[in-house]
């Protein structure tokens, strides 16, 4: 069985498993997948540059944010990293149109400096450690509402790691807690979304490699408005179609789709 263990007291990437900051109450409530966190904030500075408009971000786990909006959150758009989600949404009638896939995510796994093996493509020095009993604690995301989780859960299957590892996980309620519990060192590596480690807040701190994208099914980031959008929510929806927000995207290691 999976250990759920929670690890309080971390300073280092606190931002990363809360949401931003909210302003002003009259702006489009946004729910967004939290391996998004870095990129979507810098989207959202962009667009307040170029259109004078706020909208207010929520992070949060994929599936927790899908609950919130069957339990008729008040969200005006919500950005998955599973589209089936957003097909879901639009199958119960929740939604304003069809969901758009804006980028592909990748995974990672970024082991910290003290940790006692490197990080490889193949998972192999990972392989090595385990067969030593040199690794005790190991991050994911919560496979049972994090889509990066269950992605990181078949990957582990295809390199054949998956029963070695689970009773040594430290599971994150979210992919930026997965990824905060790895990079601060309260887990000696994990398998986290690529592009909450392309940033200068992870690169002194450790090392990481891409896994190979054939181990496990597409991370696909994916939009849609709900019922309660308005025009304000669909000058943002159509922004991140734009070449700004994609390039944005790209920068953060997202595979854009426009």
């Amino acid at each position: 069985m999976i250990r759920n263990r929670l690890i309080f007291g971390l300073t280092l990437l606190s931002c990363l498993a809360c949401p931003l900051p909210l302003t002003a109450s009259d702006s489009p409530l946004i729910a967004v997948a939290s391996g998004m966190q870095f990129a979507i904030g810098e989207i959202v500075t962009a667009f307040k540059q170029d259109t004078e408009i706020e909208v207010r971000i929520t992070l949060g786990a994929s599936g927790k944010l899908f609950r919130q909006i069957e339990n008729n959150a008040p969200f005006e758009m919500y950005i998955a990293a599973d589209d089936s989600l957003v097909q879901k949404l639009e199958a119960d009638d929740r939604t304003r149109g069809s969901g758009v896939v804006i980028a592909r995510g990748r995974l990672a796994i970024f082991v910290p400096l003290s940790s006692p093996f490197s990080p490889d493509p193949k998972l192999q020095e990972l392989s090595t450690a385990l067969a030593a009993n040199q690794v005790s604690r190991f991050s994911i995301a919560n496979p049972a509402h994090a889509p990066y989780g269950k992605r990181a859960r078949e990957a582990l299957q295809s390199a054949g790691l998956w029963e070695l590892l689970k009773d040594k996980l430290v599971i994150g309620e979210n992919v930026a807690q997965a990824a905060q519990f790895a990079v601060s060192g309260a887990a000696q590596g994990g398998i986290v979304a690529h592009s909450l480690l392309a940033t200068e807040r992870t690169r002194h701190r450790g090392q990481y490699a891409l896994l190979p994208e054939a181990w496990h099914r597409p991370i696909l980031h994916s939009m849609v408005l709900l019922k309660n959008s308005d025009a304000t929510t669909m000058t943002f929806f159509e922004y991140l179609k734009s070449p700004k927000a994609q390039q944005i995207l790209s920068g953060y290691g997202f595979t854009p789709e426009f």
